[in-house]
């Protein structure tokens, strides 16, 4: 997998049925290691080892459903009271941040209300502060670290 705008992390990574597979510490589990996920997993390491956030508050991949479909999340953040704190949008390398990426995040995050927003495919990174009484996003230079 190619070099990421991160900083470098250690992964378990195995080989099975020809196909090569990383440690998900979230999922407790290996999975297909896509260059997504490789975004994805780089995403988790960042926000536990250079943001202080606890794994314990971290969720990745699950469902939610939008005007009657169904959609999956990459990565969010939950605060210490359970409300939701980051919701992360992971794109491959490859595929550029466009407007579609930030809509699609937004549109999940009407349904989600996570405070601030993440768009990365692990070369750039965007980070917003989201404002829902004004229907509208800050750009940011960083997200906040964890606090309690």
């Amino acid at each position: 997998m190619q070099p990421l705008n991160f900083p470098s992390y250690t992964f378990r990574v195995k080989n099975s049925e020809n196909r090569t597979l990383i440690f998900d510490d979230v999922r407790k589990k290996f999975v297909v290691l896509t260059p997504e996920e490789w975004v994805r997993q780089h995403v988790v390491q960042f926000l536990m080892q250079e943001k202080n956030y606890p794994l314990s508050h971290i969720n990745v991949e699950k469902q939610i459903k939008m005007n009657g479909l169904v959609k999956r999340y990459d990565v969010v953040v939950f605060n210490p009271t359970g409300e939701l704190h980051l919701l992360v949008e992971c794109k491959a390398p490859e595929v550029s941040i466009s407007q579609n990426t930030f809509d699609q995040i937004a549109q999940y995050n009407i349904q989600l209300n996570a405070s601030y927003l993440m768009v990365t495919n692990g070369i750039s990174h965007f980070y917003c502060q989201t404002d829902a009484q004004a229907e509208k996003y800050e750009f940011m230079r960083e997200i906040p670290d964890f606090s309690r």
